[in-house]
């Protein structure tokens, strides 16, 4: 059985929610300087007329008269004298030092900030809290049945990336990425296709993203109890196995041995059932006709049969959900997604109030898949407040030995499994869950 969306690790940082600029700095105003301030005419400090009218003590001169000795212009000194008197210093040796250090300086910074490094930086994304709001509408939007508030927050994980197609690093950003003990700089060819362009990148997140939202309203719903009916359309075959050539992109699947096949966990339940090997018959509708079509199974990863074919499911949704998020793409908020559908479809306020990150494709089923960059997800969610995180237990080799401090993760590989976790973290039950650990 092939999962009509392939939820494998990302070949880059698909959650990438575009790159930053290191020179966007906000201007700061210089502060005054002291001394050098202008005094307005009138101020005490400054002006004589403003002192107040006291009468000369014996022997003083009257206003207006010159004291003895006053040159005869009305007491100012000598031009030339005045401006010897007022002349600067030169600067010591030690500030034109500090002077060119600076210069030096900025334009080594401006050097390294144009030219082009042939790396990836990825580093700690932001986080998103799915039973919050974004612009004031919430995250997770549900029509058709009834929501319940919650006192906790479920975030997903993002990376923040530069370098790439329409987004070369520089080499700021390497030098970077190479001081920060969150980030990771690894060669461009190592994490981007070369023939791909940026738009072509950023079509296959944005679709990932919609299929993700789709998987985990799929998988939400299903977990709650609801049916969700799907048409089963054949997408294409897996070549070496016995459905090339017998079965035909567009054929819809009916029923497997004579057992309807209403939604994509029929199908998948039922084939679990199989040993690898063993012949099924596919009733398809072809063009407006019944075909029946035997096919000789092979084995599926995980346990079960699969009969190689690609199936894209049409599902007929009992409740209308909107998922409102721009500016993140990839598969990899699946599993917060349906468990934030979860959470919100449930009177029990399962989160209790425990700030919870996560992380994790998920297919229509409820499994739940690895995903890339884990250890800048860790970082994020303890930057941004979580003290759990759900991760996949695909991705528990990249955790061990890289968990901050203040996190505990828990390693989850099913939405009942992060459902579970949940409600133990919410009622603080959560010190037995597993854990990832060293093999």
């Amino acid at each position: 059985m092939i999962v009509h969306v392939l939820d494998e690790k990302p070949t880059g940082p698909a959650d990438d929610p575009g790159p930053r600029d290191p020179q966007d700095v906000p201007e700061v105003a210089a502060p005054p300087h002291g001394t050098d301030q202008v005094r307005e005419v009138g101020d005490p400090a400054t002006d004589d007329a403003a002192a107040p009218d006291v009468a000369a003590p014996d022997g003083a001169e009257p206003d207006g008269a010159e004291p003895d000795g006053a040159e005869p212009d009305g007491g100012r000194l000598d031009p030339d004298a005045d401006l010897e008197q007022f002349e600067p210093a030169p600067p010591s040796p030690r500030a034109i030092v500090l002077s060119f250090g600076t210069l030096v300086a900025a334009v080594l910074v401006g050097i390294l900030a144009v030219i082009p490094a042939p790396y990836a930086v990825n580093g700690p994304g932001p986080t998103k809290d799915v039973l919050g709001e974004v612009g004031g509408d919430p995250l997770i939007e549900v029509s058709g049945a009834e929501t319940y508030p919650s006192t906790g927050e479920l975030l997903l994980t993002t990376i923040s990336g530069v370098g790439g197609p329409g987004y070369p690093a520089r080499l700021l950003n390497v030098l970077g990425g190479w001081i920060s003990p969150d980030s990771v700089v690894r060669p461009v060819e190592t994490v981007y296709p070369q023939d791909v362009s940026q738009e072509e990148l950023d079509e296959s997140n944005a679709g990932l993203m919609v299929s993700s939202q789709e998987n985990a309203v799929v998988a939400a719903l299903t977990e709650l109890g609801y049916e969700v009916p799907a048409t089963l359309v054949v997408a294409g075959t897996v070549e070496g196995t016995d459905a090339e050539g017998k079965l035909e992109e567009g054929d819809v699947l009916t029923a497997l041995d004579g057992e309807p096949l209403p939604d994509y966990q029929t199908l998948v339940s039922a084939l679990q059932e199989v040993d690898p090997g063993d012949t099924v018959t596919l009733t398809v509708n072809r063009h407006s006709r019944t075909v029946d079509v035997p096919i000789v199974t092979g084995e599926r990863e995980g346990g079960g049969a699969q009969i190689g074919v690609f199936v894209d499911p049409s599902f007929d949704m009992p409740i209308d959900v909107s998922i409102n998020i721009e500016g993140i793409g990839g598969p990899s908020a699946g599993t917060m997604f349906a468990l934030g559908l979860v959470d919100l479809l449930t009177p029990e306020d399962e989160a209790d109030g425990e700030v919870v990150a996560g992380t994790g494709t998920i297919d229509v089923t409820g499994a739940v898949g690895p995903i890339g960059g884990i250890r800048q997800k860790l970082a994020g969610a303890v930057r941004d407040g979580a003290t759990w995180f759900l991760a996949p237990s695909e991705n528990c080799d990249e955790v061990v030995g890289h968990v901050p401090d203040g996190l505990r993760v828990v390693e989850v590989s099913t939405l009942r499994e992060a459902r579970e976790a949940l409600v133990a973290i919410g009622a603080g039950t959560g010190d037995d869950l597993p854990t990832c650990t060293a093999d």
